[in-house]
């Protein structure tokens, strides 16, 4: 499947890790070289032995990056392990995020600054670092991992992380503008509710009633959202800039969950 990226060099923030982890996953099945990139250097480096593993004969191989995404110079350092290791960098998908809770009335100003400093910042700080490289590129991508929340919906206790998943659509209509005549695209997926490593601690109970909420019933893997980024770094993409491609299942369709009782 879009085997085009296969040869080329992948940068994911935020990689080590739940949706990030499974975009690093199905873009070493493609055939691409692949960076990943987290605070967690033990975590980091069983991750990246694990995928490179499990890509198969076919595959490309996968190295981690220690690297914190809030600061721009962890930025340039993720980048400068993709252009020191594989000569270069032609697609990042820029996935890093946090998502604490906090209510308005309990919410302090360092809880709002740490989810802006790595969903908002860390966007705009990876996009910077990795300019040069993907222009370099001749067919740079940039894939950003947004969200439902926000953009779409809304949801108790993420204010702040729903502002800065919207912020980061802000950004991407405005950085597709200037990137284009860089052959550099700009698109962004937003996920909906998606099993990750922490969901089984939630109990099943938990999980039965956000797929009830799905119309398709199951929560999406974090696989569903990896051929998606991959779809948007493939050649077949190459003319579309500027765009959200949300990945659901249909969650933000129905009106109520009485809709979803009459389908």
């Amino acid at each position: 499947m879009f085997r085009s990226v296969a040869g080329r060099t992948v940068l994911v923030t935020g990689g080590t890790r739940g949706i990030g982890k499974g975009i690093a996953r199905v873009f070493a099945r493609a055939g691409a070289q692949v960076v990943i990139a987290g605070r967690d250097g033990d975590v980091g480096r069983a991750c990246a032995e694990e995928l490179g593993a499990a890509a198969g004969p076919d595959g490309g191989p996968v190295v981690f990056a220690r690297a914190d995404v809030a600061t721009r110079a962890g930025c340039d350092d993720a980048v400068a392990a993709a252009v020191d290791g594989f000569g270069g960098l032609d697609v990042l998908c820029a996935n890093a995020g946090i998502f604490p809770d906090a209510r308005l009335d309990v919410m302090t100003e360092a809880d709002l600054d740490t989810v802006l400093a790595t969903n908002v910042k860390g966007t705009f700080f990876a996009v910077q670092a990795a300019l040069e490289a993907l222009t370099a590129s001749g067919r740079g991508r940039v894939v950003l991992t947004s969200s439902i929340t926000g953009p779409v919906t809304g949801f108790p206790g993420w204010s702040h992380y729903g502002a800065s998943k919207a912020a980061q659509l802000g950004f991407m209509r405005t950085a597709a503008l200037e990137l284009a005549p860089r052959r550099i695209t700009v698109n962004a997926v937003l996920p909906g509710n998606i099993a990750t490593e922490g969901l089984a601690d939630l109990g099943p109970a938990y999980r039965a009633t956000m797929e009830a909420s799905i119309p398709l019933k199951r929560l999406g893997e974090v696989e569903d959202i990896g051929y998606a980024a991959l779809f948007l770094a493939s050649e077949e993409a190459a003319y579309i800039t500027g765009q959200a491609l949300v990945v659901d299942g249909g969650q933000v369709l129905p009106e109520t969950l009485e809709a979803l009782a009459g389908a």
